[in-house]
Parts: structure tokens; sequence; C-alpha cells
């Protein structure tokens, strides 16, 4: 099969397109022929080697990257018997999906509803569950509350707006330029903040008369993290989940006790889907949230498996105005 493998860490250079053996599934797990793979911040620091001392996310080379994907079941390993040869089925939180077939642990795989296509199915797995678990677990909005989120216009960031509103919460989000200003404000924010032309914290005091937020969602990480902590109320909430432009090395304790005795924290999704319940719980609110037509998904490009370069260094330059995906 074809598969996008990296040797070193490096830069997106480092992704070549090899021919490898299929997997055969193991007992408990499932091949799947993949169709679509999703391209994430995580597959950056994956292939970079920022996730090398990473317990949970491990990354032993050479290694065939991507951590999403939906496609059908090709086979069964031993002891599967809640799905069949020929179901759609998507999945997240399982390396290899840069590729044209994966194993991926039975429990893991959620069923693909007939009216979802397999490239929204694709986008509601990593990004569709980070979003669920920011706005419903790490930090449980409702319609007291206010939040701050960064990259309103990303892959997450949509949907984490969509998210928001729909638990009632009032939303200021940050964007880098005037079209994304309106994708923002068509996924329901409420307040919008150039980030190049203005402070952001001064702009999230002005809205919320001097107070701050509740919680900020931040995965743009070292440029903004600073900000992000100056920006909460008194004990709210700083969530830093992603480093677009850089991932946060460290917080200095006093500086959460001196901007209101605040929180910080830095959760993995595979935390958040840790139990096939909890995984499957987020995936049937997403799946009715889209086919009740409440939840708009943004797919921005498609790039064939052998431009998996290419799409990495587009997300790095910070164009990405939804979900970018590999058509496998």
């Amino acid at each position: 099969m074809k598969a996008v493998v990296i040797d070193q860490f490096g830069g997106p250079e480092q992704l070549k397109l090899r021919d490898i053996p299929v997997p055969a599934p193991a007992p408990g797990e499932v091949l799947i022929r993949l169709e679509y793979a999703g391209i994430n911040f995580t597959d950056v620091y994956q292939r970079s080697g920022h996730y090398a001392r990473s317990h949970t996310y491990q990354t032993p080379l050479p290694m065939t990257i991507g951590m999403e994907g939906a496609g059908t079941v090709a086979g069964l390993g031993a002891g599967v018997t809640d799905l069949r040869v020929g179901d759609r089925a998507a999945y997240c939180a399982v390396r290899g999906s840069y590729a044209q077939f994966a194993v991926v642990p039975a429990w893991k795989l959620v069923k693909i509803p007939d009216s979802v296509p397999l490239p929204v199915a694709t986008t509601l797995m990593l990004q569709g569950f980070t979003a669920h678990y920011l706005s419903h677990s790490a930090f449980a909005l409702g319609p007291e509350h206010t939040c701050l989120v960064h990259a309103g216009a990303g892959g997450v960031g949509q949907l984490l707006i969509q998210m928001a509103k729909l638990r009632g919460a009032t939303v200021v989000t940050t964007v880098g330029s005037k079209p994304k200003a309106e994708i923002a404000r068509q996924r329901g924010a409420d307040h919008i903040i150039l980030y190049r032309e203005t402070d952001f914290r001064e702009a999230v005091m002005e809205f919320t008369g001097g107070k701050g937020v509740d919680v900020v969602y931040d995965a743009v990480g070292k440029d903004t993290i600073a900000g992000s902590i100056r920006s909460l109320k008194r004990r709210g909430l700083c969530v830093n989940y992603g480093g677009a432009s850089g991932l946060v090395q460290s917080i200095e304790p006093l500086e959460l006790a001196e901007a209101g005795s605040v929180y910080f924290t830095r959760p993995h999704l595979a935390d958040y889907i840790a139990s096939a319940a909890e995984l499957r719980g987020r995936a049937a609110d997403l799946f009715a949230a889209y086919g009740a037509g409440k939840l708009v998904v943004t797919i921005d490009r498609e790039y064939p498996l052998a431009d998996a370069a290419a799409a990495h260094a587009y997300l790095e330059a910070g164009n990405s105005k939804g979900k970018l995906l590999l058509n496998v």
C-alpha cells in the first residue's frame, strides 16, 4: 500500500510517499480501507519531533503519521463483533492514517450514519471531538459564560464557536484577517478581534467591562499564552490545547496568581475519549448536531496523499480556513 512515512524528525520535506506492507488486524482490531485522512497540528508536532517525549502520542521512527481517518471496514481481527466488512467507520487518536489502510482498535471506531459524508465524518473525529470536549468537559460552557476562542476561522475554531453557541455561551474570537473575520461571524461569534491590528487582551477587557472571560481556548500557544492568561476573570481557566505559533514551554505559577488566581491546563484529547462510551457519546452528539443542521463543517482543501508535504506547509503558514484533508 501507499503510505506517507518519516525517517527522521524535521520539516514537511521529511514526509515521503512509500510502498509498505498492508497491516494485519490483531485480535480486537479492525483493518480500515481509508478514503480520507485528516490533517492536524498534532501531525506537525509528531513530524517535527515535539512529541518525541510524549507517552500518550508516541513517535517511534520510522513511522507513518496521521491521527484521523475514515473509510470502510476491510478486515476484522478475532473477537470483533460490532462491525462488519463494508461498514463505513471513522476514528482518531490512532497513528497511521496517511495511508491506504490502517489498523485500529475496534473500540475506537465509530460507525458513520448514512446521512454523513465521509469528509465530514473525518473532520468530526479529531477536530470535532476536540471542540466537543473543550466546550462540554474541559470547561462546561453555559449561558452564563463568556469564552475566548483563538484562531476562530481554523478547523477547530469554527467548530468550537458553534459548540459554544449551542451551549448558550457568549463567544469572543481572534482571527488574522477580514475574510477570516467573516467566517467567524458566520459561525456565530459575538465579538471578533483582528489580532494583527488590535491587542486582543485590551479588546477582551472592553467587551467584558473589565472583568475578563471565564475561559480561554488557546491553540496558538507561545505567541498568545501570556495575553490569554491575563484575559481571564478572577479564578478563570486557560486551556492550552495546541501550539500553532510554537509550543508553550513553561508557565510561572506566580503569574497565575497575579492574573487573578486563575487556572491553567494543557489537555490531551486522548484523555477525553478514554472509553468507548465516552468516545461514541461525543460522536453521537456531533453527528446529531450536523444532521439537524446546527453544525456547519467547512472543508477548506483536499490534497492527494502524495502532496502531504504541501498540506503541512499550508497549515503551518496559517492559511487554513477550515478542515484540510488527504483524499487517499
